[in-house]
């Protein structure tokens, strides 16, 4: 498990959140990247972080967590950095996506925040 992985998110978590991050690609706001998603969790503007737990080298993301924690910004994982980049709708992997408006899919930020909550408490 890479360094910054600080819990691991069951399939369920994990396609939750490609389909989130579809869904806000569509209808609300994402941000892209590992240096973006950090600039929108430091502006308090993140509502979901997705981190990617195949990146190389881990220091990219190794922030990621502990800035999350501190801003009290939610965040989970998914395996694979191509497929958080296809969610983006990009054509290349992606280490790290911030949904900065989830559009008309409150609810599903809210499922899936409480589900990761319950994890964290777990482990």
């Amino acid at each position: 498990m890479a360094i910054y992985v600080r819990f691991q998110a069951p399939k369920e978590v994990q396609d939750l959140a490609y389909d989130l991050v579809e869904r806000a690609r569509d209808n609300g706001k994402i941000s892209k990247g590992a240096n973006e998603a950090t600039k929108q969790i430091e502006r308090g503007q993140a509502k979901l972080v997705v981190m990617a737990e195949d990146v190389t080298p881990e220091e990219i993301l190794a922030h990621m967590p502990i800035l999350c924690e501190e801003k009290n910004t939610p965040y989970t994982y998914v395996p694979s950095k191509q497929e958080l980049g296809n969610s983006a709708g990009l054509f290349v992997p992606t280490a790290a996506v911030a949904i900065v408006n989830p559009g008309k899919d409150k609810a599903g930020i809210e499922n899936i925040v409480k589900k990761i909550e319950s994890l964290k408490k777990q482990g």
